[in-house]
């Protein structure tokens, strides 16, 4: 039950998430390894990109890989929070006195961030593909061209075989590892500060609300690099695509961008994805606390 309820509370958030996670996506992948001149960029940011995407692809290009979305927040979020939630209930992140331990929370949040990134790398890799590809007049990375979800994972282990669907699992382990180890420490130090200060003491829906809109902001200053190596990484292609392989890991995508794209490349999208992250964790957290609030007083 606790790995069903953690994959409802994903899903759900990635209903009303995923406009800003295409548009994070196309901006990540615009200008890949080149330095943009100033007035080059086919996206001026994120409200450009949202009008554009719109006006070129229709409004519904802006829920592009929703399905593939869906499956992902669920089968992410099932594994990464029904474990944070075991380690919770058997008093693992906690202290011989009953408090949050800051290092044990850490320890359990990063290896549930790495399995969950494990068991969703194929959705997230269809997801990403599908949400690049575009119109050719504002087309940025490599386009992947499939007529649905099912298609995208028929056509990838047809061309590159079950190792396609695990491509850029390092970088996105080492995202979830992270960014899990930095929202969920937050989310459950931040309740317990609140509460010791007597804010939201009596209101759940409100304690949850507030731990995790903190814990959003931290969660997308600290994961966006990560991001954008893991969203190149997605959409690169295997060995067989035109023009071979951009990158060889994370550490080296990383590096490349870095080089030439500087630490300004290191954070595109970082609005979009922080509009991603701070509604889609409040939304995931506070449905994952209030069920299991509502699953702890039925039992």
């Amino acid at each position: 039950m606790d790995f069903i309820v953690g994959g409802l509370a994903g899903a759900g958030a990635t209903i009303i998430t995923n406009p800003m996670d295409v548009v994070k996506t196309r901006l990540q992948l615009q200008g890949e390894l080149r330095v943009l001149e100033r007035g080059a960029a086919r996206y001026r940011g994120m409200l450009h990109a949202l009008y554009l995407i719109a006006r070129t692809d229709g409004m519904m290009a802006l829920q592009s890989g929703l399905a593939p979305a869906m499956l992902l927040g669920f089968s992410m979020n099932s594994v990464r929070l029904g474990l944070y939630h075991i380690s919770e209930v058997n008093g693992w992140t906690h202290t011989a006195e009953g408090t949050v331990s800051i290092h044990k929370a850490m320890f359990w949040s990063c290896v549930a961030g790495a399995a969950s990134g494990v068991a969703a790398n194929p959705a997230s890799v269809v997801k990403t593909r599908i949400q690049a590809a575009a119109h050719p007049s504002i087309a940025v990375g490599r386009q992947h061209r499939y007529k649905g979800t099912l298609d995208a994972f028929s056509t990838i282990y047809r061309t590159e075989g079950v190792r396609g669907y695990f491509a850029g699992l390092t970088a996105t382990c080492s995202r979830l590892a992270v960014g899990s180890a930095a929202q969920l420490t937050t989310f459950s130090t931040s309740k317990q500060a609140l509460v010791s200060h007597g804010v939201c003491e009596h209101s759940p829906f409100a304690l949850a609300f507030a731990a995790s809109a903190i814990s959003g902001v931290v969660v997308a200053l600290v994961i966006c690099p990560f991001d954008v190596a893991t969203v190149r990484l997605y959409n690169q292609g295997s060995e067989k695509t035109q023009g071979g392989l951009l990158y060889n890991g994370v550490i080296d995508c990383l590096r490349k961008i870095y080089r030439t794209e500087g630490l300004y490349g290191l954070y595109k999208g970082v609005g979009p994805l922080y509009l991603r992250i701070a509604p889609h964790t409040t939304l995931s957290l506070v449905i994952w606390d209030m069920l299991n609030n509502i699953l702890a007083k039925d039992s």
